[in-house]
């Protein structure tokens, strides 16, 4: 196949992924699950090349030479587009395909939980999406701003690598800015957004100590901010953010992301019965016993705030997979393998 074939399958499918690497067959990802692509070979070094030089031009090779890796965004007709990352492992290139369809969802045909509507009307604060990858972070984030692009007049600033869902704007206006493209550094491109006069930024993924710094600053000046990081539940999101800083810094930190924090959302895709895949989460919003908890450095007391705060929106990733399994939307075996606290899960389960 070509790569249009290919692509071209990959939405067909409704696969997520397409990976390309020499010495296997071309292989995409369905409902969370790899396999082959029917009736393709293995592929060999020249046909990777072929493959490369057929959607990337002559200054994004020059990068995969010089740097071993690249990442950017592929648009395929109408078709959808797609997040890229191009690589070398074992001496050999090898690229990987993220499909972003064309089309935001909306919340509520993802299903998400309706506390999602209402972080869409804070005027300010931290919205923190955290998971695994390819579990639809950038999917929930992206029906969010649209769901405020759609309702309130506000400039959207995203800061992306590479850049995701295309908005249109509607009753917002919206600034996307690429790594790469249109800026050099996530830290540099966050301070010369607070001159950009935004109501609402998109921090695509908080990397490192300068970028998690500068998100910070840009929610205590008053700005809603949206961001992603790759931690398993909400106690761990607010070690991960103050262990970044300095020792002598973290009690300010501390105070700082207490002040600030709206909620954080921790994600879990997970197979459903009959196919296709629902969305688990665990959900902490910011109750004053939360505050205090992250501003006092309490972060193991966070688990049984959030246990015991249903009536302010708040669930355990345990009790959102066992009202799929009491639903019949998914297997206990299902719920086991996405849980993080195994005990809670088989005690919820025995009710």
């Amino acid at each position: 196949m070509e790569l249009r074939d290919l692509l071209q399958l990959l939405v067909d499918k409704k696969a997520s992924d397409l990976h390309l690497i020499v010495g296997v067959p071309p292989v995409i990802r369905i409902d969370g699950e790899l396999s082959s692509v029917p009736n393709e070979g293995v592929l060999t070094p020249d046909a990777m090349q072929v493959y490369l030089k057929s959607f990337m031009n002559q200054e994004l090779l020059g990068k995969l030479t010089a740097n071993k890796e690249v990442d950017f965004s592929l648009s395929f007709s109408e078709k959808g587009r797609f997040r890229v990352n191009a690589y070398t492992q074992k001496g050999s290139w090898a690229a990987s395909f993220r499909l972003i369809p064309l089309e935001i969802p909306t919340i509520d045909s993802l299903n998400l939980p309706k506390s999602f509507h209402g972080f869409t009307n804070l005027k300010q604060g931290f919205i923190l999406v955290t998971g695994p990858t390819g579990h639809g972070k950038s999917t929930s984030i992206a029906a969010m701003l649209d769901e405020i692009n759609t309702k309130r007049a506000v400039h959207i600033v995203t800061i992306e690598d590479p850049i995701e869902f295309i908005f249109h704007p509607k009753m917002s206006i919206i600034s996307q800015r690429e790594m790469g493209n249109d800026s050099h550094s996530w830290s540099v491109a966050l301070r010369s957004t607070l001159r950009e006069d935004p109501d609402v930024v998109l921090v695509g993924e908080m990397r490192d100590y300068e970028t998690i710094a500068a998100a910070l600053t840009v929610a205590e000046t008053g700005h809603l901010v949206f961001a992603t990081l790759h931690t398993n539940s909400a106690s761990q999101t607010v070690d991960r953010i103050v262990d970044v800083f300095p020792s002598q810094q973290q009690d300010q930190v501390r105070m700082q992301l207490s002040e600030v924090i709206g909620a954080v959302v921790s994600q879990r895709l997970v197979p459903a019965i009959g196919g296709g895949r629902v969305a688990a989460h665990e959900i902490m919003t910011a109750t004053n016993a939360i505050k205090t908890s992250i501003r006092e450095g309490k972060t193991h007391q966070i688990d049984s705030i959030i246990q015991t705060s249903g009536e302010a929106g708040m669930n355990t990733l345990e009790a959102s997979l066992a009202g799929y399994v009491s639903n019949g939307k998914i297997t206990v075996d299902a719920a086991r393998a996405h849980s993080i606290r195994p005990e809670q899960l088989n005690r919820l389960l025995r009710r």
